[in-house]
């Protein structure tokens, strides 16, 4: 019960995460200057990186670990496709919340795959579940802007937030107690959820983090991935 205990607690911390974030967009008040925006672009690159530093220790490994080459590749890029066509779909339709899809298309199969792993491998569940809180603070900053901006209201966003975060501890436990014992079928999901991330950052994240003639915010890409690897180094 200890283990279950633990799981809901690291799931929910890892996607409160996001709301924390969207709080800080919410009542950041500078004005919007130049400066303001490198940060800005600077912290999109930081998402991004950390989003990397997660496919590459945390979520891949367990793919090439567990799956054949066959099952690997395939895998990991219907991953990709399936992304490609959800964000397809999105913009079809007139939306551009990218930073937002992508927050929530990589914080749930994270939260089942934490929740699978978690019984026998409690290093790597930790370690999801601070990939998934470091990544989710400034996915949660940059989606609230991001959403705000195409009109919707702050409070309702700020409440979709918060709403999102129940639904790690929901996901951990479907893991928790259905893919334990599934560690194929866990690796399976963490390897179709990389290619998803990695499609969802060269396509959406890593162009909104360029700005004309400013050569800084790219380097919160490099941040984002030596935080993840200072990470692994610590808890993997």
């Amino acid at each position: 019960m200890n283990g279950l205990f633990t799981v809901l607690i690291a799931s929910w911390l890892a996607g409160v995460a996001a709301f924390v974030g969207g709080i800080i967009a919410r009542f950041e008040g500078s004005k919007e200057t130049e400066a303001k925006g490198e940060i800005i672009h600077g912290v999109v690159a930081l998402g991004g990186g950390i989003l990397v530093a997660a496919v590459a220790f945390a979520l891949a490994p367990q793919g090439v670990k567990y799956l054949s080459t066959f099952t690997l590749a395939v895998t990991f890029c219907l991953g990709g496709v399936a992304f490609a066509i959800l964000d397809a779909a999105i913009t079809i339709r007139g939306g551009t919340r990218a930073q937002f899809m992508g927050m929530l298309l990589d914080f749930l199969p994270e939260a089942i795959s934490l929740g699978a792993v978690f019984g026998h491998d409690r290093h790597l569940g930790l370690l999801l579940a601070l990939f998934i809180g470091l990544q989710n603070l400034p996915e949660g900053f940059n989606a609230y802007r991001e959403t705000v901006s195409t009109g919707a209201k702050p409070r309702r966003t700020l409440i979709v937030f918060l709403a999102i975060s129940l639904l790690g501890p929901l996901f951990a436990c479907l893991g928790y107690f259905l893919l334990q014992d599934h560690v194929q079928l866990t690796a399976g999901i963490m390897c179709f959820a990389a290619g998803g991330i990695l499609y969802l950052v060269f396509q959406d994240i890593a162009p909104q983090s360029v700005m004309r003639r400013h050569w800084t915010p790219p380097l919160g890409a490099v941040l984002g991935f030596v935080i993840g690897m200072v990470c692994e180094k610590l808890i993997g």
